[in-house]
């Protein structure tokens, strides 16, 4: 191995840590290649381990079971996977969907959060949840998700914190890469998202929430830097990302004409809620009025025509107070890509709105920035 080292001189190896093996795969394919397929394989093994050396290497039993993952985004990103820990409070369709992606893609250790007791209204959209009663009496959600999160992927330390969301102090949450809250208060997002950023090291934020047949996701990366290939070469980027307190009092004048309708609706209900001291998801058609009434003055606030904010949206996402489970997948799907491209540095990220309506199935970004991001 040492001799190897020695012959190498950072040429082959610099070549694998850059296209994550794709260069042996040419090498093992080109019949007019000078190197037999067999020392192909065993050069790709040696920078494999010699990768292995340079960090905390993954086990031989990672290395097997994330050997398909490993081809697609390679040894480093995986290793980052392995060693980073995600927090997630509010466990529903949305969030679980987003903890199943996350826990077979190998992240070091997920932490639940979530002290409702399991009911039968509970069960709903979250497939982690075993439908015999007498499995989840005097559980709480974040329990039974525990459970059956360990069964997904045993290699991942799944565990569950107890406590209200709101209690957290800052330093609690030095301890995690990524955070996600689903389906809180608009204070508590704000809150967390400002506690976060106190802290010394980035951590990464985001927001997930689905009502009826509608999603959206907030992301706040901080000072994000990742590398991209552009013309055959490789450049680093850099992102600067508000916080949710700062993107959501961008003046809704400024924003682009054609900006997501939904983005708008979300607030209002979001708005309405805080004032009316309720929790995510119980207000009703019943409060439609109120609602429409609440829009108007936002929007003459903001100087922004009503029309922007349709009624048959307002009451699309104030009938249902249940989740729609093929969008909690699409949503879900959507947030753990975006998380695993955080960690891993692979690909551009989400920034820093992501919106998605099944009525006409499309998915939008935007980008809601001060002046300053």
């Amino acid at each position: 191995f040492s001799k190897l080292q020695n012959w190498d001189s950072g040429g082959i190896y610099k070549q694998t840590r850059e296209y994550n093996f794709s260069y042996f795969d040419e090498l093992m394919h080109k019949r007019k290649s000078r190197i037999h397929y067999s020392s192909a394989k065993f050069l790709q093994l040696f920078c494999h381990l010699r990768m292995g050396t340079e960090g905390e290497q993954l086990t031989e039993q990672e290395t097997a079971i994330y050997d398909r993952q490993i081809r697609v985004w390679g040894v480093d990103a995986q290793r980052r996977l392995s060693k980073s820990n995600v927090f997630v409070s509010g466990l529903r369709g949305t969030s679980v969907e987003f903890c199943k992606n996350i826990v077979l893609a190998g992240v070091g250790s997920l932490t639940l959060n979530d002290d409702r007791l399991v009911t039968e209204d509970l069960l709903f959209a979250n497939f982690l949840t075993p439908p015999a009663e007498n499995d989840f009496r005097g559980k709480s959600v974040a329990e039974l998700c525990c459970d059956s999160l360990k069964d997904f992927n045993p290699m991942v330390s799944v565990s569950v914190e107890k406590g209200a969301l709101s209690i957290f102090d800052a330093d609690f949450f030095q301890k995690f890469d990524v955070v996600v809250v689903n389906c809180c208060s608009l204070l508590t997002k704000k809150s967390v998202n400002a506690k976060c950023r106190k802290l010394p090291k980035r951590v990464a934020f985001y927001s997930v929430e689905c009502r009826d047949s509608c999603g959206e996701i907030f992301v706040d990366l901080q000072n994000y830097s990742y590398c991209k290939k552009k013309n055959e070469e490789t450049i680093e980027c850099k992102l600067h990302y508000p916080s949710f307190e700062e993107a959501i009092a961008v003046p809704w004048r400024s924003l682009p004409k054609r900006m997501s309708k939904l983005y708008y609706a979300m607030r209002v209900i979001e708005r309405f809620e805080e004032l009316e001291g309720r929790n995510p998801g119980e207000t009703s058609v019943d409060d439609l009025p109120n609602v429409q009434k609440l829009r108007k003055e936002l929007c003459e606030a903001h100087s922004l025509n009503e029309s922007q904010i349709p009624d048959s949206l307002l009451r699309r996402l104030i009938a249902s107070i249940s989740e729609f489970p093929p969008v909690c997948a699409i949503v879900g799907g959507i947030l753990g890509q975006e998380v695993i491209k955080a960690i891993s540095g692979k690909g551009d990220p989400l920034k820093n709105f992501f919106f998605f309506d099944a009525m006409d199935g499309k998915g939008i970004i935007e980008d809601i920035s001060n002046g300053k991001s």
